[in-house]
């Protein structure tokens, strides 16, 4: 079947499509098409039958010259692209266990859940290893789990941790706690010698979650 005709986003250069959309963040189609080596033409047509299937939507934004230029976004709906975590499941038993322990009760299992978290990663963080080793394994890590991490390190000693994606935001609206335990595992894992902050924040109506990892002194 032609690719221009199929569909959703069943076709590698749609899937590729969002996946810079997920990644990069809104983009126009020039800048798309320069990513993926095709002509700006083909790139808008894969746009526009996204559009219809209700995956993107666009922006106009002026330019300094010339016509306003279409910026391209994922709409919630490409989120079923992308792992879920089980949220119904996640959910179902957040709330399982407040109605059977109370809130102070699921707040000690939070306690336990980040403290699983962290001996798992622990598990497999390289000992004796710089700062910078270690933001890299947990990216690794957090990509694994389907976060499409990635590192930024704009300065030296500065470091940004930023997640994509994030496969438990369904469960993580229903118990903000999830969200908090996460980011004491960055701190703990990481060790001592850095700061750890969020800085954006999916829950808050951002397209990504990032953090922000300061080195604060020699390990």
């Amino acid at each position: 079947m032609n690719e221009m005709r199929e569909k959703g986003a069943g076709t590698p250069t749609r899937r590729a499509i969002l996946n810079l959309l997920k990644t990069q963040g809104p983009s126009d189609s020039q800048s798309l098409a320069a990513r993926l080596r095709l002509s700006p033409m083909a790139v808008r047509q894969h746009l526009y039958a996204l559009r219809r299937s209700k995956l993107v939507a666009f922006k106009p934004e002026r330019r300094p010259s010339g016509r306003p230029a279409k910026v391209w976004r994922l709409l919630r709906a490409a989120d079923r692209y992308y792992p879920d975590g089980h949220a119904g499941l996640s959910i179902g038993l957040i709330e399982a266990a407040r109605s059977a322990f109370g809130q102070k009760q699921a707040g000690r299992l939070l306690a336990r859940f980040e403290e699983r978290e962290r001996r798992a990663v622990a598990q497999r963080m390289p000992k004796n290893v710089s700062l910078r080793e270690r933001i890299r394994t947990l990216v690794r890590l957090r990509s694994e789990q389907g976060y499409l991490a990635d590192l930024k390190e704009p300065e030296n000693g500065v470091f940004f941790v930023i997640e994509n994606h994030c496969p438990i935001l369904t469960a993580a609206t229903a118990c903000r706690g999830l969200c908090e335990a996460e980011l004491g595992v960055f701190q703990k894992v990481l060790g001592t010698d850095c700061r750890v902050e969020r800085t954006e924040h999916a829950l808050d109506g951002n397209r990504r979650c990032v953090y922000r990892v300061v080195k604060t002194k020699t390990k």
